[in-house]
C-alpha cells in the first residue's frame, strides 16, 4: 500500500514508518518538523495544507491507499489546556475529513489508554481493564482522544465503506528506556497511573499494520499494550496494595498485563513480541 503516516517524526511514528516499510509498503511520513529529506511538512490545523498533502505532493506522491494518524500533542501537561485541545480536535478533524474527501477508506488512527480513566485517582470499575466501559476522561487531553472517538463513530455512519480504527496505545517504549523499570518496584504507586502498562514501540507498529490489513468497514477500538506490566512484583500483591476494593474480573496472572488486550489478539491476531524483561536478561 502507499501509506501517509501523519506524526512520523514522533516516538511512535518513527518506529511505524520503519517498519511499515520494512512490510513493503511506499510510506509518506506527514509532519510539522522531520528531515527534510523524508518529512513532507504539514500544518495540520490548516485544512487547506492536509487536503493537499493527502491528495498529492509534486514528485512525493500522487495520491494514498491508507492514512495512519499519529500526529498529536502526545501527552497532558506539555502545553495549556486550551492549547491542547484546539490543536489535537482541530488537527483530527482535518485529518478525518480530509481523507474522506481525497477518497483514503482505510484509516488507523491513535487514541490513547487515558479514556480508560487513567490516571485512576478514581479506581477503575474492574481490572483488568477493558473496551467494554465507557470512556472516562480526566484531562483534557483524554477528552480529546474520547471525542475524536466519538468522530470517527460518525464519520463512518456518514460514509459506510469507511473503516477507522483505533488504537488506545498505552505508555510508548524504547528498548533504552527499560533501564529504568527495575525501580519502579520499590513504590507500586509510582506507575499505578496506568495500571502498570506499557507498549514497546515495534509492538505498537505491529498494531498499526495489523490494523490496516483488518477487513472491515466502521469504526473500532482496541487497547494495544504489552503482554505484561512494568513491574516484578506480582498482580496480586499490586492490586491488594493499590486497589484493594476493586472488583476483579477473571484471571490476573503472575504479571500479566493489566490493560486487557484480549480483543487486539482475537480480531486483529494483535502478538505482543517484545518485553522489557527480555531485555533485561
Amino acid at each position: 500500500m502507499r501509506i501517509a503516516v501523519t506524526g512520523g517524526s514522533g516516538k511512535l511514528g518513527r518506529t511505524v514508518v520503519d517498519s511499515l516499510r520494512e512490510a513493503g509498503h511506499e510510506v509518506f511520513n506527514l509532519d510539522v518538523a522531520g528531515p527534510r529529506e523524508s518529512t513532507i511538512r504539514v500544518d495540520f490545523t490548516n485544512y487547506g495544507e492536509t487536503l493537499d498533502a493527502l491528495l498529492g505532493v509534486n514528485d512525493r506522491h500522487d495520491g494514498v491507499d491508507a492514512l495512519v494518524h499519529l500526529a498529536a500533542i502526545p501527552a497532558p501537561g506539555i502545553h495549556s489546556d486550551v492549547a491542547t485541545f484546539d490543536n489535537n480536535m482541530l488537527s483530527t478533524f482535518h485529518v478525518l475529513h480530509a481523507a474522506r474527501r481525497a477518497g483514503i477508506t482505510n484509516i488507523v488512527t491513535a487514541s490513547s489508554e487515558t479514556v480508560l480513566g487513567l490516571p485512576f485517582d478514581a479506581p477503575p470499575p474492574y481490572i483488568p481493564v477493558d473496551e467494554e466501559y465507557p470512556a472516562r476522561p480526566e484531562s483534557v487531553y483524554s477528552l480529546t482522544k474520547h471525542l475524536e472517538e466519538q468522530l470517527a463513530i460518525e464519520l463512518t455512519r456518514w460514509s459506510p465503506e469507511l473503516k477507522i480504527v483505533a488504537l488506545r496505545f498505552s505508555n510508548v517504549m524504547y528498548e533504552e528506556d527499560y533501564a529504568e523499570f527495575p525501580s519502579f518496584d520499590a513504590d507500586a504507586r509510582l506507575r499505578k497511573w496506568n495500571l502498570w502498562g506499557y507498549i514497546d514501540s515495534r509492538d505498537g507498529a505491529q498494531a498499526v499494520l495489523k490494523a490496516l490489513e483488518f477487513e472491515g468497514t466502521g469504526f473500532e477500538r482496541f487497547i494495544i499494550a504489552a503482554a505484561d506490566t512494568v513491574m516484578s512484583r506480582s498482580n496480586s500483591e499490586l492490586v491488594a496494595e493499590v486497589f484493594p476494593d476493586t472488583p476483579v474480573r477473571g484471571e490476573l496472572g503472575e504479571n500479566t498485563t493489566l490493560l486487557s488486550i484480549d480483543k487486539a489478539r482475537r480480531v486483529l491476531g494483535y502478538a505482543p513480541q517484545h518485553s522489557w524483561r527480555d531485555a533485561r536478561s
